[in-house]
């Protein structure tokens, strides 16, 4: 089992800037994709970023690119969004997310609030 722990999201004023953190534990080998999804109320969940080890390669949503960034520290088992210039309709609960492969086992944290004001 993996436990993911996040951290970071807030009240922060429209141009602003976060930065969320999800802290993995437990069976970590092999959970080579992570991401951030986000679910505004009323909303779908979506994806926002995700990182691959296998190919280094990163997506963003297009409405973030330019302003967030993910990133993951291996030897902290944990991984990061930068969240900059963040805009109202950025407001949403952040959901962390890690897949082992090839099985493609999905690990979801708790949720961490962000809320920007305009």
């Amino acid at each position: 089992q993996v436990q993911l722990v996040e951290s970071g999201g807030g009240l922060v004023q429209a141009g602003g800037s976060l930065r969320l953190s999800c802290a993995a534990s437990g069976s970590t080998s092999g959970l080579n994709v992570a991401g951030w999804f986000r679910q505004a109320p009323g909303k779908e969940r979506e994806l926002v970023a995700q990182i691959s080890d296998s190919s280094g390669n990163t997506y963003y949503t297009d409405s973030v690119k330019g302003r967030f960034t993910i990133s993951r520290d291996y030897a902290k088992n944990t991984v990061y969004l930068q969240m900059n210039s963040l805009k109202p309709e950025d407001t949403a609960v952040y959901y962390c997310n890690v897949r082992r492969t090839p099985n493609n086992v999905n690990y979801w944290g708790q949720g961490t609030q962000v809320t920007v004001s305009s």
